[in-house]
Formats: structure tokens, sequence, C-alpha cells
């Protein structure tokens, strides 16, 4: 085939090269979007080239016609009229002054002495009484000429704020900049003000004012830009607090501050023609661009002359400010968050713009014209209701900020990796380094100072109690009313937000400050109570007819009805059911863990009254002001319960009566329960914090002194209880899963338990933690910590005389391992190997054993407290002996195998000494239960009415040890400081820290260590101080026989009706408590009954029949056995001879329960 013929097409089809028509028409479309380009490309080279050529032409003209116009003004020698400086003088220095760069330091150098010699004629013609030369006089003028000077006039207030930005960048490095700057300020000063104006007659003042305003309207619009070169300014000024108050009025900084401050608020002072107030229709914008530039300047009054602060604190500017933050906030706070992107402003990474617009309110608020350090007013005028709204507002804001950014959750460390990480330069001198960041927010935080002034609280609450309408001469446009209005609700929304601000970026100190004011403010605390009383309550009888009477104690808890309720086991087990996977069928065919799972309710009627309707839902369920009012009332009360003593609360009733105080605790404790069920959002944290905090001191306080019936701390959860091995499994599955986000559920209902776990009846607790221990050993199994029964078993051999030594020596270092199987051999103190197999009895013996001699007084570890029931207190002086606190740990060890193997032990621990072990913290109140003489002491120095100074006392506190005394201070330099009248409270509280505490920290940290080797802090928490004891220690000194007797199992040939046994039965009822508890020990190796009954006992309790050694003959004769009853306590067995007599019965039985041989009966 010929080259021509070679790509046709041929009638069998397509030849190789010929393209498909997708692939044509994407060829095609391609070399279309090529021409296009290029086209475009084409065009904005075009226009590149004409801006080029347009600014080079431009610029040209603009050098040419300064020269020009240099010439002209330098030997310009005749009159310079008003229209001459129109037309020859402002109209070329607009065009070139506005066309040059600043980059080249020549051009900069000539523009800024254009600059002097046309404000210097300017200044020259304005201070002219000639209507012909004054430049104002154009303002008056022909319609032409009024237009020329408007034209111009704005363009010179454009030009003048242009210079005070430059000027702001480079303060005090060029002192020529500063005098043109100084005489723009002047210019615009004298321009803006129609008082300065000369020669203005009445016939023409109302075009005057007219020209003026509609200048001043033009100043405060975007356009100018005034506001932002002012903010700038303000924000390159220093602290003028730090410096020296002799200020040269006369000083070209100081006369430029000024002039600032009087253009910035020059649109402020414009009235409407009709009314004597600010006019929101002329001042909004101005308001607008003032908070948005200026009150978000960091410490903006401090960096003003003293002089000057007052200008911008008269009401005439705050007032139009509230209100324009209030009416308009959304554009403020538009205008305000643009700022960051602007990067007008210093954009804080660490304290949000809105954070130092409510501090410069907060200080502009304050009557501190003098400058004076701690103002103790409010500026004259100022409006109360507004301010608070406005704080409110702001607070609200930035809390609503910082919970978005996650201040909580980050922390400092990465808001400072953000500052690090960001572009702008301003802000790495503040934040560049830890300390800085840490000074900034010390700094932010002491701007607050005013708010933690009792002054301020008093003079709000003063306002408040004012009638609303009375507004002193000030109204409100239409439709505003309510913000003149100043509630209770108000002035607690307010402290509120003061309070979570002080929580959030002051997290050392907290919020101390501000809740020493709130507590010790006469009668706040109440007028918040009785509006929250109305509120919740709605007028209920709801405790009045309550008596502290044994019967009413007591009667309903004994009347516990055993059942559960199906809507709150369906609640928990949906929980459950999240937790392991499994659905509800497999739930429900689940055989159940154990027969004793199910929660005792109290009765109906008993409980409801303690259920407050209103706190059902928890913190979603109530108003925001009822919101406020509680976190004010809550975060008040717990402080101030802090150092409120026993006189007080129970004696004096102050500031509550003990019935209003049962309204309280039944408030909080269903506010509380209902709050953590349905989930803690980070909005309801701080009350729900607080709310934790109240309700726990009230408990804590009710435990040590009982003013509320035991109903109603269990009321809440009356109808919802879970089942015990649920709420068990899903606190400690939710303690596992609480890292997973999905878990806030979970560990919500998880955190009923651990933050209230006394809404369970105690005997429920003892449940729950049994079912811990259970769920602990079945997870050490499947670990493969425990096989075959003792197969990892720790064998021990003890000596009798030196069980403490002997104990200490083998088990001490084991830690965790300990909470395997002890097996104990004993040898007796005549050196004798003792008989008997150690089942578990003699691990319970040498348990109790141990704990008794290492307890003594004697042994010097542990001493008694001087109270009446001489509770178990660590000895002070055991610090100084030889492994006093590796003893101390042993024995948080012996305590923890204990409690792990339910063995209970013959004493109690002092109050103080549990409340550390349980990580509480011990207040002054708690000293009675250690030492109450010097409680009494104390209490006689806080109430003393004469001068302290006459006790000679001082901040030190004698101790002996060993026969020596000691002088400790309570404080630094304390020998030297006298208790006085001022200080005496410090006095009470340090004396009361040192003893309650700082004394007994290292032994309870030492016993602590020990216990959670075995104990999980978690399972302790479950319990107060007097229910760890009982948990323990058992319940009662004596035992419940009938109990006991329907628990007992007989072998050997006994039986319930067998003669021995009845007359057993018959014996030990007429023993003496004390005596039936050593029957006890004498068969189980412990005195105390199980906390549940003798049904938990475990092995059961057992009497085995002994086969008579007396002859047939003999007992015809009347001769009794004469064989000791003997013990088992590995299986719990009592071995009985057969006795015919009830005297021989009871006299064998007493001997041997008093010998303590052990097993050498047998």
């Amino acid at each position: 085939m010929d080259g021509s013929r070679k790509y046709q097409v041929s009638l069998r089809g397509a030849s190789a090269k010929e393209i498909t028509r997708d692939a044509l028409l994407e060829k095609v479309s391609r070399e279309r979007e090529l021409r296009n380009y290029a086209k475009r490309a084409t065009a904005s080279a075009l226009f590149i080239q004409g801006v080029w050529r347009r600014y080079k032409v431009t610029r040209m003209v603009a050098l040419q016609l300064q020269q020009e116009w240099e010439t002209l003004v330098n030997h310009y020698n005749s009159v310079m009229t008003a229209m001459w400086i129109a037309n020859n003088l402002l109209r070329p220095f607009l065009f070139f002054i506005s066309r040059f760069s600043s980059e080249h330091q020549r051009v900069q150098s000539k523009k800024i002495d254009s600059m002097r010699i046309c404000f210097t004629i300017l200044l020259e013609s304005l201070n002219s009484s000639d209507s012909k030369r004054n430049f104002c006089s154009l303002a008056v003028g022909t319609p032409e000429e009024r237009r020329i000077w408007g034209h111009q006039a704005r363009g010179l207030i454009s030009v003048g704020f242009v210079i005070l930005s430059e000027f702001s960048k480079g303060i005090s490095r060029n002192q020529d900049i500063t005098l043109v700057t100084s005489l723009a300020m002047r210019v615009l000063v004298m321009l803006t003000d129609l008082k300065g104006w000369k020669g203005i007659t009445d016939d023409n003042r109302q075009d005057a004012d007219i020209a003026v305003k509609g200048l001043i309207e033009y100043m405060g619009s975007n356009s100018s830009g005034s506001y932002v070169s002012i903010g700038r300014y303000i924000s390159s000024l220093d602290n003028y607090s730090s410096q020296t108050k002799n200020i040269n009025q006369t000083d070209d900084k100081f006369l430029i501050t000024a002039s600032t401050i009087t253009l910035a608020l020059r649109p402020f002072y414009l009235r409407s023609s009709d009314v004597n107030v600010p006019a929101m229709l002329d001042v909004d914008h101005a308001a607008r661009q003032y908070c948005a530039y200026l009150l978000t300047i960091p410490w903006l009054v401090k960096r003003l002359p003293p002089l000057l602060r007052p200008a911008i604190k008269h009401n005439s500017i705050l007032f139009p400010c509230f209100l324009g933050i209030l009416i308009l906030r959304e554009n403020i706070s538009m205008e305000i968050s643009h700022l960051i992107h602007l990067d007008t402003l210093i954009s804080s990474k660490a304290i949000p713009s809105v954070g130092w617009v409510l501090t410069n309110i907060i200080c502009l608020a304050m009557g501190n014209e003098n400058d004076s350090v701690d103002p103790q007013c409010f500026h004259q005028g100022l409006d109360h209701a507004l301010y608070v709204h406005v704080v409110n507002y702001l607070a609200e804001t930035l809390l609503s900020h910082l919970y978005n950014v996650g201040w909580i959750k980050k922390g400092k460390k990465a808001i400072q990796n953000d500052v690090e990480a960001s572009a702008e330069p301003m802000d790495t001198v503040l934040y560049g380094n830890e300390e800085a960041y840490d000074s900034l927010l010390i700094s932010y935080i002491d701007q607050f100072r005013p708010v933690c002034q009792q002054w301020h609280l008093q003079n709000l609450l003063a306002a408040a109690n004012k009638d609303a309408t009375d507004r002193g001469g000030i109204l409100l446009p239409n439709g505003l009313e309510c913000l003149g209005k100043l509630n209770l609700s108000d002035i607690a929304l307010f402290y509120s937000n003061m309070l979570k601000i002080y929580s959030i970026l002051n997290p050392i100190r907290d919020s101390l400050p501000l809740l020493n004011m709130l507590s010790f403010t006469p009668g706040f605390l109440v007028k918040v109570w009785n509006v929250l009383e109305d509120s919740i309550f709605h007028g209920d009888n709801h405790t009045s007819d309550y008596h502290m009477s044994g019967k009413s104690k007591h009667g309903a808890s004994e009347s516990r009805l055993k059942r559960v309720s199906k809507d709150g086991a369906n609640k928990w087990a949906s929980v459950l059911h999240k937790l392991t996977g499994k659905s509800h069928a497999a739930m429900n065919n689940a055989e159940p863990t154990s027969s004793h799972a199910e929660p005792s309710q109290t009765n109906e009627d008993s409980s409801d009254v303690w259920d407050i309707e209103a706190m059902r839902r928890g913190p979603q369920g109530i108003s925001k002001d009822t919101f406020a009012l509680l976190h004010i009332f809550c975060a008040t009360y717990s402080h101030l319960l802090l150092v409120l003593d026993d006189i007080e609360f129970y004696e004096k009733e102050v500031p509550f009566k003990l019935e209003t105080q049962r309204r309280i605790a039944s408030m909080l404790n269903t506010l509380v329960y209902n709050g953590l069920s349905h989930g803690i959002s980070e909005q309801n944290r701080s009350l729900m914090n607080s709310a934790i905090r109240c309700l726990h001191l009230m408990y804590e306080r009710n435990c040590r002194h009982q003013f509320c019936p035991p109903d109603l701390w269990l009321s809440p959860a009356r109808k919802n209880r879970p089942p015990i091995a649920m709420a068990a499994r899903t606190h400690e599955i939710s303690s596992v899963n609480i890292r997973y986000d999905d878990s806030l559920t979970v560990n919500s209902m998880g955190s009923v338990i651990t933050t209230t776990p006394h809404i369970f009846p105690f005997e429920e607790r003892v449940e729950m933690f049994r079912e811990f221990i259970k769920m602990d050993k079945a997870s050490r199994k499947m670990a493969g910590e425990i096989s075959e029964p003792g197969s990892r078993a720790i064998e021990i051999v003890v000596r009798r005389g030196h069980i403490v030594e002997d104990g200490f020596r083998q088990l001490n270092s084991l830690g965790t391992r300990l909470k395997s199987s002890v097996h104990v051999s004993f040898v007796s103190e005549c050196g004798l190997p003792e008989a008997g197999l150690d089942y578990g009895g003699l691990s319970k013996e040498f348990l109790t054993d141990i704990s008794k001699a290492a307890f003594a007084p004697e042994y010097g570890i542990f001493s008694q407290t001087s109270t009446s029931d001489r509770l178990l207190i660590p000895n002070a002086s055991a610090r100084f002996l030889d492994n006093g606190l590796q003893m101390i740990e042993f024995l948080g060890r012996v305590v923890g195998k204990a409690l792990y193997e339910g063995i209970l032990l013959d004493y109690s621990f002092s109050h103080v000494f549990v409340q550390k072990l349980l990580g509480r913290y011990s207040f002054l109140d708690e000293l009675s239960t250690l030492d109450p003489e010097l409680y009494r002491n104390l209490m006689y120095v806080k109430h003393y009415d004469g001068d302290v100074k006459d006790l000679s006392l001082d901040f030190t506190v004698t101790e002996e040890s060993f026969g020596k005394w000691h002088v400790v201070e309570l404080r630094s330099g304390g020998k030297d400081i006298l208790v006085t009248n001022e200080n005496k409270m410090q006095y009470i509280h340090a004396m009361a820290d040192y003893k309650l505490n700082q004394q007994i920290l290292p032994f309870s940290n030492a016993f602590y260590t020990g216990l959670t080797d075995l104990i999980s802090p978690s399972w302790l928490k479950l319990f107060n101080a007097s229910e760890f004891n009982q948990l323990l220690s058992g319940g009662k000194y004596d035992i419940d026989i009938d109990d006991l007797k329907n628990n007992t199992r007989y072998t050997g040939g006994y039986n319930e009706g067998s003669r021995t046994i009845k007359i057993f039965w018959e014996v030990i009822k007429n023993f003496e408590p004390q005596e039936r508890c050593m029957l006890l020990k004498f068969v189980t190796s412990c005195s105390r009954a199980p906390l549940l009954g003798f049904k938990y006992l475990q092995p059961t309790f057992t009497i085995q029949k002994v086969a008579s050694d007396v002859p047939l003959w003999a007992t015809f004769g009347g001769q009794d056995v004469e064989r000791l009853p003997s013990a088992s306590t590995c299986y719990n067995t009592l071995k009985l001879p057969t006795y015919k007599r009830a005297s021989t019965l009871r006299t064998k039985l007493l001997y041997a329960i008093s010998s303590n041989a052990g097993f050498e009966l047998s």
C-alpha cells in the first residue's frame, strides 16, 4: 500500500492511528481550556502592567507634586486664607501623603517633614479668629465650600490615625514622629470640638454643629480606622501604675494619650434632639468599635495615666457600652473574634479577647480615680443592674470559650504549645516560657480583686433591694426595662461565674478569696437559701414534725423490706449489658450470683418526704436562676462548714436551724444522686463538684453527731437502687473502661457508688464489699495465682510468745502475695508444736492474736485516745522506734488480710486515723474525737471575749517523746508570733491541722500502703469512719442467741432435741455478753459476730457430740462428765461432751473458754 492511502479508513475497519470519539472530544476540550488559559494569562499580564504603570506614574506625579508643594509653602509670604489652605495646602498634601511608601528611610523623613509643615499651618489657621483665615469657616460657607471642607476634614482624620498607628510601632524612638503625632492629634481634637472653633456666631452655629457631628460620625465608622489605630496605640503604652505619679502634663506622650482618649470618646457625646440620654441610634456603632478595639486591650485602665481614667469611667461612656454589649452582643462578639484574624491587637492565646473585656469592665466600674489599689466603692453613677448583666454575659462567653477549646483537659502546656506553633510574633515575649505564662495568669486574676471585696457584694445586694423602677433619672429604651432589674438570682449568677473562672484559671489557690468573702458576708447565705427554699420546696411541709427520738430514728430502718425495684434493676441492667455485650435475654437466663443480691428498701411513707421532687432530674431539670443560686449556695456553705464548729452548728444553730439543715441535706442528697445517675456534663460540673463537697461535709458531720434520720440518706435511690452484684460489677468495669469516651454514662453510674455510697444501707455495702473481694479472687484464679486449694499457701511457724516479731519477719515482705492462703503452725510457750491442722481456723487465730498484741498500748506502736471509747491511734513516738513505720505498714497488711478474708478483729481505730485511710481531710470539729481537752481549749480561745494576748499563746505546740519535750512551730517563725484577736482563727486551725493531719500523716501513709496491698482504695470509700470500724470489728459486743441457734449445725449424734443441746442454749443465754464473746472466740477465733448475721459465717457454726467417758453405773449414780469442751477453729466446731447438768456444763465451758490454750484441750 502506497503512502497516501496508509492511514485512510478501509471498509474492513479503522486504521491503527485513528482515535475514538471520546478521546477526540477530550482532546478538543483540553485544547479549548489551554486557549482560555492563555487568554486569561494575557489579560492578567496586561492588568498587572497597567497597575504597575499607574502606580509608577502616580508615584512620580506625587513626588513631583510634593516638591512643588514644598516650594510653594516655603516661599509663600501672603496671607494663607481658608480657601488657599483648602486648594493649595491640603488638596495636594492629601494626595501625595497617601501615595508614599514608608519602606525607605529617605521617603519616610520627607513624609514626616511635610506632615509637620502641614499640621503646623493648620493649627495656626484653626487658632485664628479671622474667619477668612480659619479653615473651619469653610464648614459654614457656601455648599461647595462645605463639600470641600467635609472631604478634606475626613482625609485629615484618616491621615491622623495612620500617623498614630505608625507612632505606636516605634514609640519613644523618634522625636520627629512624636512631634508630628502630637500636632496631628491636636488638629483632630480641634476639628471635632465645636467649642474650640473661632468665629462661630449664633447664625451659623447650627450648620457648624451639623458639620462636627458628621465628622464625628465618620470618625466612629470603620472607614476612618480610628479605633483600630487608637487600640494599637494604647496597647503599646507601658503600665502607668509602675511609673511615677508626677506626670508632666506638657509632655508630648501624655498630650498624645490625652488627645487619643478624647477622640475615642467623641462619638459617645452625640445627643439626640429630643431626649437627655445618649442616643443608641447615634452611638451604637461607636460603642461596638469601642468595645471591640479598646476594651479588648489587656490591662486597659492600668495603661492610662490616672488623670485620664475618670473620663473612660464616666456613665456617659459606660452606659452605651453596657447597652451595646447587651443589645448588640452577637455583632460585638463577631467584632471581637475578628480581631484575631486581623491581628490588629495583641492576639492572646492564653486569655481570649472577651476575657480582657470582662476584666476591663470590672476595673472601669470601680471608683478608683485616685489610683487606689483596693477601691472601696463603685464609680459614682454606675448602673448596678446593667453592670451585673454585662459581666454575666461576658463571663458566660469566656467560660464557653474555655470549655470549647478544652482548657480544663488540655491545661497550660497544651495552650503554650498552641502559642509556640502560632506565626504571630507579638505573643512570644509574653508566653515564651512557663514563668511568664504563670505571671500572666496571676496578673489577670488579680484584676478580679474588687469582686472579692465585701463592699462589692453588699452594694449589689443594696441595689437589688431598691425599687427596680427607681432608675435615678436614667431611662432605658423601650423593651429593655428587664435589663434595669437586679434580682438576687442575677447576683448569684454573677458570683457563680466568678467562681468558675477562678477555679479554671487559678487552680492553685482556687476561689479561696472569693469564698472567704461570700461565707462571711452577714446574711448573704441565708438570703440565698430563702430564695432556694421557696423555689425548690414550694411550701411543702417537709420536716417540721420530725423529732430525733429513738423510735423515729431507728423504727423505719428496722422495718426495711427486702425487695428489688423493677425499674431500678432494669436501669442498671442496661448499663451492665453495655459493658459486657450480653443481650437482655442472656442476662435474664443467667443464674444470680448470690441469693442476697437484692437491695433493701425503706418504708415508702418514711422515705418519700426526703426525695425532693424538684431535684429528681439533677442539674438538667432546674432553671438557670436556680442553677446559679444552688452553685453559689453549695460553694459558699461548704466553705463555711469547714470553719463552723459543733457548738455553732448544734447548740447555737448558726447559720440555720437543725430542721433547715435537714432540708438542705435532703436537697443536696437528691441533687447529687440524680446528677450522677444522669451523667455530668462540662457545664454542670461546677455545680456538681460544689454540691458533692457540701454533701460530704454534711454527711460526715452527721456521722459524728446525728442530726438527720437514716432514711434521709437512703431516700433518693429507694425506687431504683440496683442489685448488689450488678452494682459491684458496674463499678469495677467502669473503673477499667474509664479511659474510653463511650464510658461516660457507665462512669456516671459507677460514680454513684463511689461518690454517694450512703444511698445504700450499710448491710448492702458490706455485701458489695464482699462481692468486690469475690470478684478479685475470681480474677486471681483466672490469672493462675490460685489453683488447687492450699497449693500456693504460705507456710509460717509462729511462737506464741513472739507472735508479732515472727509474723513481721515472715510476712511483711510479701506485699500483694499476702492475699494467698496462710497456713500457721503454732509453737507453745513451752516450746512444743501445738496439735492441729490449719484449714483456716489457725490463720484466723493468728491474725486475731497478732493484732491484739501489736495494737496493745504497751507495745508502743499504737496508743489510745483520751475519749471514753479508747480508740486506737498511732503513737507519735513510734517513728523513733526501730522499724516503727515498717511495723505500722505491716499492721496495715494484717488489717487488710483480715478484711480480705472476712475475719473480724477486736478493736477500733480513731475516726481521725480512719479518715486518712479513706483519703479524707480532717477539720477542726473532728479534734473532739481525738483530744477533747484540746478541742475545748481551742473553742475557749475562739469564743474568748477579751484580748487573746492575755493568754500568752504563740504559734507553737509542745510534744513529749521518751521523756523529752520538743517544741514544734505551727508556721515559720511561730515561736515569735503571738496569738491575737486578729490571728486567733489562724492559730486554731493551724493547731487543729497539725494534730489532725500533719502529725498523723506519716503513720497513716505507711498503714495505707500496707492496707491497699490487699484492699482497693475504692472499696474502702464505700464506708465512713464508723462503718469502717464496724466492717473490721463486727457489730455489737454481744451475740444474737436466736440468730446463732437458727444457723447452727449438729453432728455426731446431736440434734435440736438433744438434752445436752437444750442445756447448752439455756446456759449461754444466762452468760454475760463478754462470756458469750469469749465462747465465740473459742470456737471461731473471733469474738465478734458476722456483720450480716451467722448465716454468713463460713464454715457454719457446728456443735459436735463427744462420747461420754463416764461409766454407765456412775451415770446412774449422778456423776457427770469430767471432760472439758474443746474446739476446732478451722471448722468453727465446738466439741461438746454429753453433760447431764447445766451447772457442770456452765463450769466446764467457762473454764475452757478462759484457758486460751487452743488445741491443747483436745
